[in-house]
């Protein structure tokens, strides 16, 4: 493949530097000279490829030695959203050589609107530099001291951030262990010490102010923290000065090294040490090797050796010495300053590319270095310093392309969209080297929308803002602790309301006040295996409502069902229109079903709490779930349905059980398992049944047997026996409800209120400003606009932090990777209270059991249905959890109903059939 050219970048331009044709005469030995700079598109994507595969590795924790790229964890787990504010100290010690800076940096929080730091530089003496640890440390603490003494601090606690620019291995924000150290410092017992506490400790012994050190950062991360808040997040740093370096975002469950699988982490790549011969051969040069043989380091930092700053000059130098031993330069005369290494600098190279001045700084430089240039030696200068210019911006390209592609994967994204900070003084004095980079990018990284944004003061502002962010999310974390406290139950406290249910239960059995009705099914016997025959089924419990043909018979239960929508207004107008409907329902489905003119026994679901007198009589006690049909409240809703059977005389129905859904989930269960004597309903609402002696019912005849008790539990708690536990949200949704005062058990498990309690959280938080900024949306004043399946999907392991923001932002809740974060623990702390709460109402009731028939160990299964149970991720082993906790005696087992409403009811009504034939013989 032909060269790839530094501006425009099409596949068969050779590098043609911006319009300086090579001097004529010379073109042969200098384009043979200046070939080995020369990139193709090929080698670029080697090393692009080369640079992925090891920065992956090095994530697993693979890191292959030779490849030599650390991809080191910061600890900073967010970047900065505009409204960090306050005033920030940071010490600076290794940035700039044999000196220490301390800055006072003051964020506003505004957008546009900056104060420009205050900064002093304190130079270290050598002996400082060489001598023991402590007192490097302590000398830090004085020019902290005496930098501060000249500001009205007061007595305030101040926060600090330390760029500390000597390789480091960091285990924490606030923790760096220095591994060893360069630049000329020498101290002694530093190395293996974490710096942040030998800082920490001369602080103290100074004495002097309250210094807190928040967190310790390099200078690549500071550039990218550096980085004004724009249109697109600035997650990724770019520096290119002396060395060069890059971080960026990463997710956190892709790092091996940490312990998280949620959020984000800033990885510092520290890609100036990638060395694969194979990715990298092919592009050095033999100024390469010269250069890299004569450094300091030989064999070490290949990569940074082609693009730092510190290397650029250098190997200009060397080409233009071997292009003078050729004579083709300076006549072929060479002077001893040109020999000299690091004659050429960074700041020679600017100045000779410089557009209108270039040719003048050429011949002032190269006069300086003792040569006497030539007509055409100023614009071959200017050529040589092109190719190493613009091979460096290449290669750091291919680098950059990398990293863009390993953002694009890890997130799943067809289009990139991010803001590169850069800093360093090549972006500084290169406007070529930005340009090479930029086109470079787009021809490997297409799908990549990049733009690149100059940081300001990295190590000043960039540090502060680490430290700003870091203080930001601390004061966040504990406001966000503090909203969700109460939502974290002890087992004390569940073990009370264990207590507090078991209470209610023996009294709501006796007949006396109790928030639970314990009202009895008049169902007697669960099924045994026996029960033959086709049965209809009716299903009302939402609105949705279900008409079902069950046929059971030896090789199992078959079914033939179909859903009918029950309109609002059908819900919540006349009791006779509403049962007119279902009637209707009932033909249709007959008609289509060809069962015109036969009366098939009849099971009716209806899942609201009623006082049943008999198996197939049932009192409306309330209407629930949204329903509010007139005339219907103390009627017998089997009547309802039979005198809207009667109006409708073309249809015969034998109505043999009114069934709660709860007992037709335990029923169905309990065909399957004859142990299942517990029904369990966590979906829109919540209820328990549950097979009690029938010596303990009162009112009910007979003195053995059992009896199914519907114990309509989501009425728990409206004595004010869960008072302890309600909070001001659940306050809120209750007092917002169609029922205020009512069903307050339901109101904290079930899925119709789950969402709604996240909802007014996250609208507390938001006011607090820990959640989107502090802006308030519309949307999120909307009621019932979150939700509860959206706890479940957001709670989904397999669901990445992309995926849960792609939930909220349809909401238009526009979010940061942070805000994410937090309303993932909202939804985690509200369903877990809920599901714990579940539990503690299942301990009680299998725990009545145990003790009724006087058991030292009770096995029992307990049959659930309801879409909150199944669908969400975590509910159902939440709920075993703490029943295992509270209730130790008792082996449960939880079974997952298939149709308990549909199924369920049949068996009823085929159970009562067996029952009645064995009656009758």
């Amino acid at each position: 493949m032909d060269s790839v050219g530094p501006v425009g970048l099409q596949q068969g331009e050779e590098a043609a530097q911006e319009g300086l044709p090579c001097p004529p005469g010379s073109s042969e030995l200098v384009q043979e000279c200046l070939q080995q700079f020369r990139v193709t598109e090929a080698q670029l994507r080697q090393i692009q490829a080369s640079l992925l595969g090891s920065m992956e590795q090095a994530l697993r924790g693979q890191a292959s030695p030779a490849l030599a790229v650390r991809m080191l964890p910061t600890y900073v787990g967010s970047i900065p959203h505009g409204t960090e504010q306050g005033d920030f100290v940071v010490l600076e010690l290794g940035a700039t050589g044999a000196s220490l800076r301390v800055l006072w940096v003051t964020l506003t929080g505004i957008e546009g609107r900056q104060i420009e730091p205050r900064s002093k530089e304190f130079v270290i003496p050598q002996e400082v530099m060489l001598g023991p640890g402590q007192q490097l440390f302590d000398f830090a603490a004085r020019c902290l001291s005496e930098f501060l003494d000249e500001l009205p601090v007061g007595g305030q606690g101040l926060q600090l951030g330390f760029n500390f620019s000597f390789p480091c291995h960091q285990t924490g924000l606030d923790k760096s262990t220095l591994i060893s150290w360069t630049k000329g410092f020498q101290c002694s017992g530093v190395e293996g010490q974490d710096v942040v506490e030998l800082l920490r400790d001369s602080i103290a012994r100074q004495g002097t102010y309250s210094i807190n050190v928040v967190a310790v950062v390099n200078d690549t991360v500071g550039t990218m923290m550096g980085c004004q808040p724009g249109a697109r997040p600035c997650e990724i740093g770019l520096v290119v000065d002396t060395g060069t370096n890059a971080c960026y975002m990463e997710e956190a469950r892709h790092v091996a090294e940490l312990d998280e699988d949620r959020g984000r982490i800033c990885i510092s790549i520290e890609w100036g040490s990638f060395s694969d011969d194979g990715a990298l051969g092919p592009v050095l040069t033999t100024f390469d090797h010269t250069l890299d043989q004569e450094s300091l380091n030989p064999g070490a930092q290949r990569f940074e050796k082609m693009i730092g700053g510190l290397y650029l000059g250098e190997l200009v130098r060397l080409v233009l010495v071997h292009l003078a031993r050729l004579g083709v330069l300076f006549g072929g005369c060479i002077s001893p300053a040109l020999l000299r290494p690091e004659a050429f600098l960074l700041e020679h190279m600017a100045e000779m590319e410089h557009p209108s001045a270039g040719a003048a700084h050429v011949h002032a430089i190269l006069q300086d270095l003792g040569l006497s240039p030539g007509a055409s030696d100023a614009e071959l200068v200017q050529h040589v310093c092109a190719a190493v210019c613009t091979r460096a911006a290449q290669l750091c390209a291919a680098a950059l392309a990398a990293v863009l592609t390993r953002l694009q994967h890890s997130r799943e994204q067809q289009t990139l969209q991010v803001a590169v900070a850069t800093g360093g003084r090549v972006f500084e004095r290169h406007p070529r080297f930005l340009r090479v980079l930029q086109e470079t990018v787009k021809l490997l990284a297409p799908e990549c929308d990049v733009s690149f944004t100059p940081s300001v003061d990295g190590g000043g502002r960039g540090v502060a803002m680490v430290t700003a962010v870091a203080a930001r999310l601390a004061a966040h974390r504990h406001l966000l602790e503090e909203t969700l406290a109460p939502f974290r139950l002890t087992l004390e406290q569940l073990a009370v309301v264990q207590a507090q249910m078991r209470e209610a239960m023996v009294k709501g059995l006796r007949g006396e006040a109790s928030s639970l009705r314990m009202l009895p099914t008049y169902v007697r016997a669960t099924p045994d295996g026996s029960e033959r025959g086709d049965f209809l089924a009716l299903d009302l419990g939402g609105t949705n409502f279900r008409v079902l043909l069950v046929r059971v018979a030896t090789a199992g239960v078959q079914l033939a069902s179909q859903i009918y929508s029950i309109p609002e207004r059908v819900a919540q107008g006349s009791g006779q229109q509403l049962f007119d409907h279902i009637v209707d329902c009932i033909m249709d489905f007959q008609q289509k079903q060809g069962l015109r003119g036969q009366s098939l026994p009849l099971g009716f679901t209806f899942s609201f709490p009623c006082r049943q007198l008999g198996l197939d009589q049932g009192i409306l006690l309330n209407w629930t779930k949204g329903f509010n049909a007139s005339d219907c409240e103390g009627q017998d809703v089997v009547c309802l349905l039979r005198e809207a059977i009667q109006r409708r005389q073309a249809v015969e129905l034998n109505v043999v059980a009114i069934v709660n859904d709860t007992v037709g989930t335990m029923m169905s269960c309990g065909y399957e398992d004859p142990r299942c004597e517990v029904g369990l309903i966590v979906g829109t609402g919540t209820n328990a049944c549950y097979m009690e002696e029938l010596q303990n019912v009162a009112g009910m005849a007979g003195d053995s047997g059992h009896m199914c008790i519907n114990m309509e539990w989501g009425a728990f708690g409206d004595d004010g026996s869960l008072s302890m536990l309600s909070t001001c949200f659940d306050a809120s949704v209750d007092q917002a409800s169609i029922n205020p005062g009512k069903q307050r058990f339901e109101k904290m498990i079930s899925g119709m209120y789950l969402g709604e309690i996240v909802r007014h959280i996250l609208l507390h938080l938001t006011s607090l400003g820990v959640l989107f900024r502090g802006q308030q949306t519309q949307r999120l004043q909307t009621k019932d606009i979150f939700k509860t399946k959206f706890l479940s999907e957001i709670e989904s392991d397999s669901l990445a932090l992309r995926q849960v923001r792609a939930i909220l932002e349809d909401l238009g809740l526009p979010l940061t990777s942070d805000d994410a974060l937090m309303v993932l623990e909202v939804c985690q702390a509200v369903s877990q209270r809920a599901a714990q709460l579940c539990g503690a109402g299942v301990a009680a009731v299998v725990e009545k059991i145990r003790e009724n028939r006087g058991l030292e160990e009770l096995t029992v299964s307990v049959g659930v249905d309801g879409t909150l149970y199944k669908l969400h991720p975590h509910f159902s082993s939440l709920v075993a959890a703490t029943v295992q906790k509270l209730a130790p005696r008792c082996a449960v087992t939880f079974l997952q109903s298939e149709d308990g409403s549909g199924k369920g009811a049949a068996l009823v009504t085929a159970v009562a059939c067996r029952l009645a034939q064995v009656a009758h013989v």
